[in-house]
């Protein structure tokens, strides 16, 4: 125990005094009649990004998957492990969610990872490289916006990434089937950082913001 962080016990103390002990009637319902949230929220493992911060919701509301740079990846039902696929799910079919939110945000390290053309590996099993693996096209595509700086063609993939994911979750059958019968709703968003901005994705495939 003296070697846990001292600022997450510190933490800890506090929500379980001020979080908590306010919600302790809500926290036993989830415990007795299990999980129940409506929305299922893809984002990014990014500290700086934290769905429930940014959406300012209560326990049990959101059933988030975070991984690195908000990716989906097609429906591949092999013998391989697939995280983030089986999230999705059992959110789709457990938990018979009703909306999806791909959330990306600025300044992501792994979009960024995906526009450095001599990205460096972290280590021999180079797992980051492998998983955006699946936004290299987008990225050879976006470093050809010559026009616009290095930031623009960031954001920029950020932004087709997200899209991109969307395609990615219709690749799954129930997903698919889901939403042609309006039972299921998608949707993309995209936060920045910096000023705190939320922008969502539009039906011509524009990020306006909220």
């Amino acid at each position: 125990m003296e070697k846990f962080p001292k600022y997450l016990l510190t933490g800890y103390a506090d929500f379980k005094k001020n979080g908590y002990e306010k919600q302790s009637e809500k926290y036993h319902e989830l415990a007795d009649e299990g999980q129940k949230p409506e929305t299922l929220i893809i984002s990014c493992c990014d500290s700086r990004a934290t769905p429930e911060v940014i959406f300012n919701t209560k326990v049990g509301e959101l059933f988030v998957v975070r991984n690195v740079a908000n990716l989906v990846p097609i429906y591949a039902p092999d013998e391989g492990q697939h995280g983030t696929s089986a999230a999705i799910e059992f959110a789709i079919l457990a938990l018979k969610i009703k909306n999806i939110v791909v959330m990306g945000h600025g300044r992501c390290g792994g979009i960024q990872a995906a526009l450095t053309k001599d990205f460096a590996p972290l280590e021999k099993g180079d797992f980051i490289s492998k998983w955006i693996d699946m936004i290299k096209p987008l990225a050879k595509k976006v470093l050809l916006e010559t026009d616009k700086s290095a930031t623009e063609r960031q954001t920029s993939l950020e932004h087709k990434s997200v899209i991109n994911s969307l395609e990615n979750l219709r690749t799954f059958p129930y997903i698919k089937e889901l939403e042609g019968a309006g039972k299921l709703n998608l949707y993309g968003a995209w936060f920045d950082i910096k000023f705190g901005d939320l922008k969502i994705l539009d039906k011509e495939g524009g990020f306006t913001t909220a």
